[in-house]
């Protein structure tokens, strides 16, 4: 264990990684499991020599439209094995995949496709949704490839080269696509591997693959040598808790995704599932483990932290049924491998343990930053905490505090940001577009916290002329942003206020708004 720099920083193990890249493990489990189970998708099983031999026919069909190291592939991210194998090729040849979520408004995937500028877009057309974007680029469709043996491997990537760009909300109202290099993927693999544990038969794939979320479920078995299964969605509840062949190795979910499930006919027996539940996304709260009582007996519980800016996941705190904290949350724990983290005040000082602070991340789990640079202060150099110069950390946004025992207490948002349903929500992005609604001089926003949360959005119009129908103007303003951004980010109700409330601080005052609208 590396020593902490000051008393209000924590450091991860600091452990060797088994390969440089995702890429090299599932190569190496095609040589020597080439007959295992890789992905299953219904009926359909893809073992690990097939899927290896989809990945190297992706990387020839790339290079011959002229892709190479260093390019950025847009994947239309259904999730199927033939956009696993997209996703493989696309590394193996030294691109950057950028999973573009089907299901998002084209102008959201406008947006990020021409923010990623690129050289060709992948899609499963057998299993594809949606309607593919119209694109000057190469657009190859991946299941009608000639799978042929004896494919040439090409140079596969080094630790260093960028192995996926994911977009996330933009405080300007453009989505910002986090960079995030093979040496960070391998060593979240490695960690999340060890945390997670080898028994079982691998995980199910029911996120979307446009949000990062999704992805400990996706390349964690895939590291492993396991299976992904790929789920149509939280609808498709007997693929997702039905009968298989065991327990899965684990399951990865929201809070808001474990709520949800408690109010089907027969919520989820997950001690006959999984042998481990890994919650992430939102704050934990206790009483939600509580609830679930007995079904969760013999399952090991994860609570699992992390920006989509610190590759997947950056901290874990381990615990069961029995031996649930006494905090306001579940801890977030301690930080990953080859990880550290500090809690410091606005000007990146040192607080005292036990007082809240900002939650800085550094080391290998920090992305390389932004596409096109933008950053507005979030990268820096750790050497400005007082750790090694030259290394890379990021602020969080999120406050903490370092428990006595050594580890995180997540205590909430210290910025313009909100999670929704697991989703991250920069409100700056939300504010933009609501803005452009005609009328609409200034908003605000809440979360009703429930078995699905709901996002409300309250509005004060502007100008002299004539109110318009309540209805008919939430109507138009959810058409508006429904057109722009993806669903988790259009609120469930929209309500017209004389008077957005501020306080004394100069924050808005969400209750007392709600309270002048009469809600």
């Amino acid at each position: 264990m590396v020593s902490a720099p000051h008393p209000s920083s924590i450091a991860g193990e600091v452990r060797p990684v088994a390969a440089e890249s995702v890429v090299h493990l599932v190569r190496d489990h095609a040589r020597t499991r080439p007959d295992a189970v890789a992905v299953r998708t219904g009926p359909e099983q893809v073992t690990y020599r097939q899927l290896w031999q989809r990945a190297l026919a992706v990387a020839a069909a790339l290079a011959e439209a002229g892709t190479g190291p260093g390019d950025r592939v847009a994947l239309w991210a259904d999730r199927t094995a033939g956009t696993v194998a997209g996703a493989l090729g696309a590394m193996a040849l030294g691109a950057a995949y950028v999973p573009i979520d089907p299901t998002h408004p084209g102008e959201r995937t406008a947006s990020v496709l021409a923010g990623a500028a690129p050289a060709a877009l992948l899609h499963d057309g057998a299993a594809g949704s949606g309607t593919l974007p119209a694109l000057t680029v190469p657009v190859i469709d991946v299941r009608g490839l000639s799978q042929k043996p004896g494919l040439p491997e090409p140079s596969l990537p080094r630790a260093d080269d960028v192995a996926y760009v994911v977009f996330t909300s933009g405080s300007t109202g453009t989505p910002k696509g986090v960079m995030v290099e093979h040496g960070s993927l391998a060593n979240y693999v490695s960690w999340c591997g060890d945390l997670v544990g080898a028994a079982g038969r691998g995980s199910p794939l029911f996120g979307s693959l446009g949000f990062d979320l999704a992805m400990t479920s996706l390349w964690v078995p895939l590291a492993q040598g396991r299976t992904v299964t790929t789920v149509a969605g939280i609808w498709d509840q007997e693929t997702l808790f039905g009968g298989g062949e065991g327990h899965y190795t684990f399951v990865k979910m929201t809070p808001s995704h474990a709520r949800f499930f408690e109010v089907l006919a027969q919520p989820p027996r997950y001690d006959r599932v999984t042998k481990l539940l890994m919650f992430g996304g939102e704050g934990l709260d206790p009483a939600l483990i509580s609830s679930l009582g007995s079904r969760l007996d013999g399952v090991r519980l994860v609570n699992h932290y992390g920006p989509t800016e610190t590759t997947i996941g950056c901290c874990a705190y381990r615990f069961d049924r029995g031996s649930l904290p006494s905090t306001p949350t579940v801890p977030i724990g301690r930080p990953a491998w080859n990880t550290r983290a500090y809690v410091v005040d606005e000007q990146l000082r040192p607080v005292a343990p036990g007082a809240p602070g900002e939650l800085v991340i550094a080391g290998r789990a920090v992305a390389a930053g932004y596409l096109g640079g933008a950053g507005g202060g979030k990268f820096l150099d750790e050497g400005e905490l007082g750790g090694p110069a030259g290394g890379r950390a990021y602020r969080t946004g999120d406050t903490v505090e370092l428990l006595a025992e050594g580890a995180l207490l997540y205590l909430g948002r210290g910025d313009d940001q909100l999670k929704v349903n697991g989703y991250r929500v920069e409100l700056g992005e939300l504010r933009h577009h609501v803005l452009s609604v005609p009328g609409v001089a200034d908003a605000a926003f809440d979360i009703v916290r429930g078995p699905v949360d709901a996002l409300e959005l309250f509005v004060r119009l502007g100008g002299q002329g004539p109110r318009p129908g309540a209805q008919e103007f939430a109507a138009l303003v959810r058409k508006t942003l429904a057109e722009a951004l993806p669903s988790a980010l259009v609120p469930d109700a929209v309500h017209l206020v004389d008077e957005i409330v501020v306080n004394a601080n100069g924050k808005t005052d969400i209750a007392a708004t709600r309270a002048r609208a009469g809600r």
